[in-house]
């Protein structure tokens, strides 16, 4: 699983990414997670608000930060 992080490194973006790390370790599952900073990357994907994550090039939410559990919801729920 191929799992994104996009945002410029605001605090929420952070918050993101380690809520991230957090809830793949809780789930135990192989994820390798990449936090991507640059704004033209970011703006590849379609996304005009960070924080967003991506999971298998797919962007599944943008312009918020869940809390660990619902991003292992997330995860679970898009786990291929």
């Amino acid at each position: 699983m191929e799992i994104k992080v996009l945002g410029p490194g605001c605090p929420k973006c952070k918050t993101l990414e380690q809520a991230t790390q957090n809830a793949v370790s809780e789930l135990g599952i192989d994820a390798n997670i990449t936090k991507i900073d640059d704004i033209v990357a970011i703006m590849n994907y379609g996304v005009m608000r960070t924080p967003a994550l991506v999971i298998d090039e797919k962007v599944i939410f943008s312009g918020k930060v869940p809390g660990v559990s619902e991003l292992k919801e997330i995860i679970t729920k898009n786990k291929q």
